[in-house]
């Protein structure tokens, strides 16, 4: 029998599990180390070979057991209109804490700690144990219940499956989170080119709403910028830490002067380490005239803001050195100038035929040519000490 074959039959057998049924395995070395031939007599010819005597450890079979019976359970809850915060605490902490005690990992719950507090540490500690249908419906509880504090630890600790992303995403901007669509962008390694077009649109033009939970994130802005520039201020970072601080301040400062809250929050998405010109050229292309403009004018803000600080530069260091994790997501000049050129890539004949897209275009030309000036001078420069490092060798 062929490879081609036994994939056939085997993908053509009824699957009576559930996809919940197998969250992990834990402990696959014993299992993968008792599999034996189930036939003594091998075809050396064959290009596979039966193995026999698979079975799941103790351990992951009750977990296996836990994950069905809570998934089983929190799905007829979630169902029940008069399902509440406090059931779904009761139900998820119980069930983690089973969890805990099968691996041996423990918590203790302070006195003054409370359910959501506690609930959000053990997710913590044990939500690699969580398979991601169990995880699907922990994320749906969490949105229509409103529980914005358990859900940030599943997104800040990466726990969120990518089959659940956009479904999430779409949820929040329902809610108008914004504050947690910014988180989201930050931790999710893979956004698709659907997701980016709805999160550019709702940053653009943001709805009636937004602006509350967009204020969070202005607030989170303010408080890195200022608190950069109070190391630089009081001298209590010295040598290359204090030319770093100062550097990371003239950023933040950039960063957040001048811009909308809605802009505040476009920063994370344009900064993003996971940007690809071929994955935002499609969502760039289907904006309408109005999120069209906002872009623009954001893009121009943000080069005019690098005519006018040319000492500027990225300061990745501090985050680590500082604490000043919000240098990260401040857009670099080469990706302002990459996503202006997607805009005119998708939507050069609109902007020559509307003279308010034209008009805008204009007042950024002087700033465009001015930069590309000083990197013609840099290249100069540049290519003139290569040349002379060449000469001195040859010499």
């Amino acid at each position: 029998m062929t490879l081609l074959e036994l994939v056939t039959r085997a993908s053509a057998t009824p699957q009576t599990l559930t996809p919940h049924s197998y969250p992990i395995t834990l402990n696959p070395d014993d299992s993968l180390l008792s599999l034996k031939p189930e036939s003594d007599d091998i075809d050396s010819t064959s290009l596979v070979t039966k193995v026999g005597e698979f079975k799941l450890s103790s351990i992951d079979t009750e977990i296996i057991a836990l994950s069905s019976k809570f998934f089983g359970k929190l799905k007829k809850k979630v169902k029940n209109p008069n399902f509440d915060k406090d059931e779904f605490f009761e139900l998820l902490t119980s069930f983690l804490a089973k969890i805990g005690g099968k691996v041996g990992v423990s918590l203790e719950k302070c006195e003054n700690e409370n359910g959501s507090g506690y609930t959000s540490q053990l997710v913590e500690k044990l939500g690699f144990c969580i398979g991601k249908d169990v995880l699907g419906l922990v994320l749906d509880a969490c949105v229509e219940l409103e529980i914005w504090g358990l859900l940030k630890t599943v997104i800040v600790n990466k726990l969120v499956d990518y089959a659940y992303v956009s479904k999430l995403l779409a949820s929040l901007v329902e809610k108008k989170r914004s504050d947690l669509i910014c988180l989201c962008v930050k931790h999710f390694s893979d956004i698709r080119a659907s997701d980016i077009y709805m999160i550019l649109g709702y940053f653009l033009s943001p709805p009636k709403g937004a602006f509350s939970t967009m204020n969070v994130v202005r607030e989170e802005w303010e408080k890195q910028g200022l608190l950069a520039t109070e190391k630089v201020s009081s001298g209590s970072v010295k040598g290359k830490k204090f030319q770093l601080a100062k550097d990371a301040s003239i950023l933040l400062m950039m960063a957040h002067d001048g811009f909308t809250v809605s802009e505040l929050c476009l920063h994370y998405l344009i900064a993003s380490p996971n940007f690809d010109e071929v994955v935002w050229s499609a969502p760039i292309s289907r904006l309408n005239g109005k999120q069209m403009m906002s872009l623009i004018k954001y893009l121009g803000k943000w080069l005019n803001k690098f005519e006018r600080f040319p000492e500027a530069s990225p300061c990745l260091r501090a985050s680590k050195t500082l604490g000043s994790e919000a240098c990260d997501w401040v857009p670099s000049l080469e990706r302002i100038v990459n996503c202006l050129g997607l805009v005119l890539d998708e939507h050069f004949p609109s902007m020559v035929l509307h003279p308010e897209f034209r008009d805008q275009l204009l007042s950024v030309e002087p700033v465009v040519g001015s930069l590309a000036l000083e990197a013609r001078l840099c290249c100069s420069i540049n290519n003139l000490l290569e040349n002379l490092q060449t000469d001195g060798k040859g010499s």
